[in-house]
């Protein structure tokens, strides 16, 4: 069986960004495609697996109780199961990313500012 999914039905609300949940497609994956400008990004968060970045376009600032770093295009991020992270779309480039979480299911739990701050 083949099921394709139309980025355009997988919109959040009015923005660019796309949300596919695996579980819904029988996938056992989930993923954030991401469209942000310079200084958008999610606020510090964490999840019960590992999440996996791929950066298409663009530069993002990457933070994490641990440190921060600056990944390109083409750059493969990846930030283990219960590490507490943020990013954000860095430069005049447009970020365009792919967000992959290692589960049917997207689950987070959004941290205090405190957490990891921009």
């Amino acid at each position: 069986m083949v099921i394709i999914a139309k980025e355009d039905d997988l919109r959040i609300g009015s923005g660019r960004t796309a949300r596919f949940e695996g579980e819904t497609y029988g996938s056992g994956v989930s993923f954030f495609h991401v469209h942000n400008t310079e200084g958008q990004g999610p606020d510090a968060h964490v999840h019960p697996y590992s999440e996996t970045w791929v950066v298409l376009a663009g530069q993002a600032l990457f933070r994490t109780t641990d440190g921060e770093g600056l990944a390109h295009e083409g750059d493969v991020v990846v930030v283990g199961a219960g590490t507490a992270h943020a990013f954000r779309a860095v430069g005049p480039e447009p970020l365009r990313m792919l967000c992959i979480h290692a589960s049917p299911r997207i689950e987070q739990d959004f941290l205090d500012d405190d957490a990891i701050s921009f």
